[in-house]
């Protein structure tokens, strides 16, 4: 195995949050997991094992790549939060002498696409984008030009997986998520890139722009539960789906107001379950 982590050829948001770095672990401690069973569900369907090279756009803190590692991958993994890719190197990385140390040191580039393939100098027969879309208007331009820098590291015949949210009605988070739109555009006037219902067609969309053909697709049950209503909170904020909403208003009245709409998802033991079918759209190059 032989881990590479980049930085992709977007800068970071210079409006995020003061508190990235706590964001981030966040992400990281609390959230992340949550999309544990689509990976899964992704590397079973394409057999991901000791012979796949794989390139992860938008890798996060790491775990899909950490799923992946762990079945033999060799693996790549790009990701525009600084804070987060730190948090993938540590995983992915550890200190000479400790234990899990790959058998060759991996590479990391600050900014950019790898110059070239995998570490072996191969091309990568595998792309996976974990970042769903499908919950905002325009959620997946930044997805195309970052597919289109990709594809010629990829092998001819290349697999690209595409992710997105489920259908509403099997999204118990879709009307948390509103809440987000609704902060931003009390605070402006409406624009584009607030949330809307996910269409049937968005990843065959992307899919068609960037030139790839598609190969099956299929569905996963990835429900969000969490220990208590703060963590809920805090899982979510996380994902930056809320940091428009933040800008407009201010993070305690956000925060407030994802903690009423979390209300229906609460146990009566204190802990918040709530149920998402994401989708996932195999392609070939």
């Amino acid at each position: 195995m032989t881990p590479t982590l980049v930085r992709n050829l977007r800068d970071a948001d210079p409006s995020a949050p003061a508190d990235a770095g706590t964001r981030a672990r966040d992400w990281a401690e609390i959230q992340e997991r949550m999309l544990a069973p689509l990976y899964e569900a992704v590397y079973d369907r394409l057999e991901v094992g000791a012979a796949t090279r794989m390139l992860s756009l938008g890798c996060g803190s790491g775990l899909a790549l950490l799923i992946a590692a762990a079945r033999g991958a060799q693996v790549t993994g790009v990701d525009s939060d600084r804070d987060r890719l730190a948090l993938a190197r540590a995983r992915l990385l550890p200190e000479e002498g400790a234990e899990g140390v790959p058998a060759h040191r991996a590479r990391l580039h600050e900014s950019g696409l790898p110059s070239g393939a995998g570490a072996d100098g191969a091309p990568y027969d595998l792309i996976t984008v974990f970042e769903p879309i499908g919950c905002a208007a325009g959620d997946s331009e930044g997805l195309v030009p970052a597919l289109e820098a990709a594809l010629p590291l990829a092998a001819r015949g290349a697999t690209v997986v595409l992710t997105g949210w489920g259908p509403p009605e099997r999204c118990a988070t879709a009307p948390v998520l509103r809440v987000a739109a609704r902060l931003t555009e009390s605070a402006r006037p409406p624009r584009p890139g607030g949330w809307r219902p996910t269409l049937r067609d968005d990843l065959e969309d992307v899919a068609a722009r960037t030139g790839l053909r598609p190969d099956g697709s299929g569905r996963v049950s990835c429900p969000f539960g969490y220990a208590d209503q703060e963590s809920a909170v805090r899982g979510l904020l996380s994902t930056g789906l809320f940091d428009a909403a933040v800008r407009a208003t201010d993070r305690s009245q956000v925060e407030k107001e994802v903690a009423e709409a979390l209300h229906p998802y609460r146990r009566p033991d204190g802990t918040v379950w709530m149920p998402n079918v994401f989708r996932y759209l195999v392609c070939t190059t």
